[in-house]
């Protein structure tokens, strides 16, 4: 692949699989609003957030057996156009059940564009340069949660968070009409035969303990990682009663290292192994996780709860690349539904925990913190006893250090 194609490639996948955070981050600030305006309470609003998620999560089990079937390209603008439609009729629903079924159609159709990019990571990358290049991905796609919480708040001065969707739709129809001049990376003659024998390849998936362990480390991250996007607005907002704009660049600020961390691995990749990398991604989540918890407890200053968090969320760029470099090494030909799972378990485990945050009311971030404590305790077992051991016997799955 040129160097030119191989940025234009880049640019065009980060974006893709930016849709997570621009359907959720963006209208992060205006959750505290909506839940006035539709009179419901803090779970239900918090709900919304979960739709999205659930829907992101079945989507992706349908998306990549279609397009390991189908190719890359149709499969992406139809999930495209759809998810055009359905931010419209979010920015149109007057009704809390209404939008919640857009949003969940926003979720299905917006992982196609998450789950088909990383299949077409692994059509033309492999081995280091896979992990390079899930980097550099997860670089792009890390602008979006810097910008989208920032442009909401910004938003939200001079309209209400109706506007936010306004711009997502515009969003949506400028990424539909790239994926129509995006060219196919699937040749028809790797393609599945048919749609029941793509979703054998779950199975098999299934029974790799090694794979299975990477699906789990990743849905145990992403449902701490989601805690803290649902319940943030409402620990800086009500809890530390800072403005829907300040908050946004608190959680830009977040974001940004974020995507500093994601040079990490794209430098260092082929250097140290990935498995290093990944323990250490584990180990220093679980420090910022303590952390977070004595902040929650003790009510701590503003500054050292941020403090604990600039720990804790950066290692999700870390482990997401070298845990995805990895767990698909040994999965091209079936990459779409490998990509499926690793996209889709993560989000529900991802999606089951944001009503869990506001289960205790929104002026108390305890249920947060534990979620958080608990989750990295298990991401550390789960790396120990699964990730690592296989590895380390990897002789006979042809995986190396």
């Amino acid at each position: 692949m040129d160097a030119n194609r191989k940025i234009t490639l880049t640019i065009l996948l980060g974006c893709l699989t930016a849709m997570a955070p621009l359907a959720t981050d963006m209208y992060l600030p205006a959750l505290p609003s909506m839940d006035a305006e539709f009179n419901v309470g803090t779970s239900l609003i918090q709900l919304t957030l979960t739709a999205t998620i659930v829907g992101m999560g079945a989507g992706q089990i349908f998306a990549g057996p279609i397009s390991d079937m189908c190719g890359r390209k149709i499969p992406l603008v139809a999930g495209m156009s759809l998810f055009t439609l359905s931010t419209l009729g979010c920015m149109l629903a007057s009704d809390i059940k209404i939008f919640l079924l857009f949003r969940l159609v926003q979720g299905l159709s917006g992982a196609f564009g998450i789950v088909i990019a990383r299949a077409i990571a692994r059509d033309c990358a492999s081995g280091a340069e896979l992990t390079r290049f899930f980097s550099m991905l997860m670089t792009v796609h890390g602008l979006a949660p810097i910008l989208a919480p920032v442009i909401g708040g910004q938003i939200l001065i001079f309209a209400s968070w109706r506007g936010v969707f306004v711009l997502l739709s515009l969003i949506g129809i400028a990424l539909t009409v790239a994926t129509i001049l995006f060219e196919e990376t699937l040749p028809k003659r790797l393609r599945a035969k048919n749609f029941t024998a793509t979703f054998k390849n779950f199975g098999a998936l299934f029974r790799d303990k090694y794979f299975l362990g990477h699906c789990l480390l990743q849905s145990v991250w992403f449902a701490v990682f989601f805690a803290y996007i649902s319940g943030s607005a409402f620990l800086f907002q009500n809890i530390y009663n800072v403005s829907p704009q300040t908050y946004s660049l608190i959680f830009g600020g977040l974001s940004c290292s974020l995507v500093l961390a994601g040079v990490v691995p794209m430098k260092l990749a082929g250097k140290i192994p990935e498995l290093q990398m990944l323990g250490w991604t584990v180990c220093q989540a679980l420090i910022g996780g303590i952390l977070f918890f004595i902040c929650v407890v003790t009510h701590a200053a503003i500054e050292l709860t941020i403090l604990s968090l600039f720990v804790m969320v950066p290692v999700g760029s870390v482990l997401g690349a070298t845990s995805f470099s990895l767990s698909m090494r040994n999965h091209g030909k079936e990459a779409g539904a490998a990509s499926a799972l690793l996209g889709s378990l993560p989000m529900f485990a991802g999606g089951s925990m944001a009503p869990v945050v506001g289960i205790a009311g929104s002026h108390t971030a305890l249920p947060m913190a534990i979620i958080f404590l608990v989750g990295e305790v298990l991401a550390l077992t789960i790396f120990f006893k699964l990730i690592y051991p296989i590895h380390k016997r990897g002789a006979a799955m042809g995986i190396k250090n």
